[in-house]
């Protein structure tokens, strides 16, 4: 003897619980033509002996490979880590492997060798994690043919015969509006993010509808544009302060950008909330600590992660034939106000 322990096989799991051995292959696809008592008797062996399926058995009985591919792009941002971090953890709970590309930038749109790599190692499908910025869904209105293989796109305008999960960026920002107006705000300016991403676009839209319906003025000095990060957030609340001297709040498009604008606020001896009220959006982990802590908006990037691969497996449990003649609905993920210190005026 070698003295290595030799890994046990289903034919001594179905020898020893007394089935066949197509019976544990249905107990371990969780198939529901087993009784309660003959699945139990099954799973406890397993558990004894330390079974474990094959990837590749499986793979060659049911012509999948358990990979999923997943383009991202920014990881360096909250929103994009959040939501890898959603796919990964999801696809190792349902038993799927990853295939992780990640673009150099945002507006890459040559995704033909892409795709063809994914297909090559027989991806299952793909989650397209990247953001929609500027140009990059032009691709879409002329896809590559014959590649067959099902795709799930992330954070972008829902489109016709197209798989997308997403955020509702426009109605989180208009929770947060509602909230600064219910408590009293009335010259309301905005930073914006970068405006070729559509979440900035959204978040943008929701602001300027909330003050029109709310029949205050908008104008083009009410607002600047930021490009996400802390150091930009510091600059437009400065040119904020110069051209609206009369803002008494602030709608910032993410968490990172109101941390300056808290800061900023602080050095001029305004009180937050009594002087400037303060809201942002993404609910980063940090958002609690601030000084003080931060009303912002929760948009549950992890779970966009989690929901993607959901629907993606549902997808591939259908016929090639069916997944072209489904017809799916976009989901929109409604995200959910976190009320703090920085906009509490009452």
């Amino acid at each position: 003897m070698n003295g290595k322990h030799k890994r046990p096989t289903i034919k001594q799991v179905a020898s020893a619980a007394g089935v066949s051995t197509q019976t544990v292959s249905r107990v371990m696809n969780d198939r529901p033509d087993v009784s309660a008592e003959t699945r139990g008797r099954v799973l406890k062996i397993v558990e004894d002996l330390g079974y474990q399926p094959s990837a590749l058995a499986r793979s060659l009985i049911q012509q999948r490979t358990y990979t999923l591919g997943v383009v991202t792009a920014g990881l360096k941002y909250i929103g994009p880590s959040r939501t890898l971090s959603g796919i990964t953890n999801a696809a190792e709970e349902f038993g799927y492997s990853l295939l992780l590309k990640e673009l150099p930038s945002f507006n890459t749109n040559n995704v033909v060798p892409l795709l063809q790599e994914f297909r090559s190692h027989h991806a299952d499908g793909v989650i397209w994690a990247v953001p929609e910025v500027g140009e990059n869904r032009e691709w879409l209105s002329d896809p590559p043919a014959d590649l067959e293989i099902p795709i799930v796109f992330l954070t972008m305008e829902p489109r016709e015969k197209i798989s997308v999960v997403s955020i509702d960026n426009y109605q989180g920002a208009r929770m947060a509006m509602a909230h600064l107006l219910e408590q009293g705000y009335r010259h309301i300016g905005h930073i914006s993010g970068p405006l070729d991403w559509w979440e900035a676009r959204q978040r943008k839209a929701a602001w300027q509808d909330s003050l029109v319906e709310a029949g205050l003025e908008v104008r083009d000095n009410y607002w600047v544009e930021g490009n996400w990060s802390s150091a930009s957030g510091a600059q437009a609340i400065e040119i904020l302060f110069q051209q609206y001297p009369e803002m008494d709040a602030v709608f910032s498009a993410n968490d990172q950008m109101a941390i300056s604008v808290i800061q900023i606020a602080c050095q001029k001896n305004k009180r937050i909330p009594e002087d400037i009220g303060v809201v942002g959006f993404d609910n980063m982990p940090e958002s609690p600590y601030f000084c003080p802590p931060l009303t912002t908006v929760q948009s549950e990037q992890y779970i966009v992660g989690r929901v993607a691969v959901e629907e993606m497996i549902k997808i591939i449990g259908l016929s090639w034939e069916d997944q072209e003649m489904r017809s799916p609905a976009p989901i929109m993920l409604t995200p959910t106000l976190i009320v703090r210190q920085s906009s509490l005026k009452h």
